[in-house]
């Protein structure tokens, strides 16, 4: 287990690396330190190939509140510039290997946006999410305006990020926002699941699903088509690609080799 002071690294399984945010004082407020901590954290989880899913998790009552103020009250452009924003979350959001938030209590802001990187969102019933940057005079800077206008759509888009005022865990599921939503005590232990059925499967074959998806999200449809068509025919290449379908034929289960 690596301890780094604002983050909690662990392994909790077999294949699965469980990042947990450690500032609960201050509801896990993404200073420069604990932003610069996640990139580095992110950037050595997807180069190690032992690592094959990834969880982010917060404490009890807070996922992660958004951005520490106390950075922000004083801070100029060119302060702002200077915090290169941009490869600290393209870190998170360059990430090749599957992502699980799990969120409990607050998820406003920056944790808002830190949950939207993650690829699935487990909530707790207890979650809140919003973006209320426009109460302080201010928008946000780390994706919201693009990735919850493409999560729900410009409506509910608008009434989150214009209004500022957050849902609720159980809204957030039934507009999109959200995979799944659990009780607050099973909340980490769903995740963990979700992880180890993750890190069990085509590592290759996830990584080129992620890309496949992102690629709709950044395109027109005709180019991800082609280029899902292209990750398609290069999976039949693959060793498990060979295994998953004798073993489907065998009637057993099968032994995928976990590297991509």
């Amino acid at each position: 287990m690596n301890d780094s002071g604002v983050l909690i690294e662990s392994q909790p399984a077999d294949g699965v690396a469980l990042v947990r945010l450690n500032r609960p004082e201050v509801l896990n407020a993404l200073n420069l330190e604990l932003r610069q901590a996640l990139a580095e954290t992110f950037m050595r989880l997807d180069a190690d190939d032992t690592v094959r899913a990834i969880i982010v998790v917060g404490s009890e009552r807070a996922f992660c509140a958004g951005a520490d103020l106390n950075e922000y009250v004083n801070a100029t452009p060119l302060d702002i510039i200077g915090r290169d924003m941009d490869r600290l979350w393209g870190a998170i959001a360059s990430c090749r290997k599957p992502v699980i938030a799990a969120v409990r209590g607050h998820a406003l802001g920056g944790g808002c946006e830190l949950a939207m990187h993650a690829d699935l969102i487990v909530a707790g019933e207890s979650a809140r999410f919003g973006q209320p940057e426009v109460l302080i005079g201010l928008m946000p800077g780390g994706g919201a305006t693009q990735r919850l206008t493409r999560a729900v759509g410009k409506f509910h888009a608008s009434r989150l990020l214009m209004t500022g005022q957050p849902i609720g865990a159980a809204e957030a599921l039934q507009i999109g926002l959200v995979s799944e939503v659990h009780g607050d005590a099973v909340v980490e232990e769903r995740s963990l699941l979700l992880a180890i059925q993750l890190a069990g499967l085509p590592a290759l074959a996830l990584r080129f699903i992620k890309e496949a998806m992102l690629e709709s999200m950044n395109s027109t449809l005709e180019r991800g088509l082609q280029h899902e068509r292209k990750s398609f025919q290069l999976l039949f290449a693959t060793p498990d690609k060979t295994e998953g379908i004798r073993a489907r034929l065998e009637k057993r289960p099968a032994r995928f080799s976990g590297t991509a």
